[in-house]
């Protein structure tokens, strides 16, 4: 999706990846050199762009507490479990961070700009939309996972 020729982008436009954010999202999926991601939107470059990368020691602690109080964010979470027949797994999850305290512009901005985000990370295996820590938390990974 291109912007060229509009002014500031509106909160119903949507925004598209940059080439940095795809090129990181397949050093975590192919490489395992992540275990997460988090995306901001850029509106000053209109685009979505990689905020924090987290290493493969970090916790999911260490994630969740990378994720802003009271504002938007996209995530990717590159969860490690073993399965009942002791099988090494991994899935990739698509977090959409709106917690219920952020403005509503950004909700809107975030809202509209996640399907052409998510067409271009290929090969997540759930999503998950989240508004408090509670319905992103290890618990619900797992339930999704297994």
């Amino acid at each position: 999706m291109s912007f060229t020729g509009l002014g500031r982008p509106n909160a119903t436009s949507g925004m598209c990846a940059a080439g940095h954010a795809k090129d990181t999202f397949l050093e975590l999926k192919r490489k395992k050199i992540y275990r997460y991601l988090v995306f901001r939107i850029d509106e000053k470059k209109r685009k979505v762009v990689v905020e924090k990368t987290g290493d493969p020691a970090e916790t999911y602690d260490d994630f969740t507490a990378s994720l802003p109080e009271n504002d938007c964010r996209y995530a990717v979470y590159d969860f490690d479990f073993v399965t009942s027949d002791n099988c090494q797994k991994s899935k990739i999850f698509f977090i959409a961070w709106s917690p219920s305290s952020s403005r509503i512009r950004s909700k809107v901005l975030y809202a509209t700009s996640k399907h052409g985000l998510r067409e271009e990370l290929d090969g997540i295996h759930y999503e998950i939309q989240a508004t408090d820590p509670t319905e992103m938390d290890l618990e619900v990974l797992k339930d999704r996972a297994n």
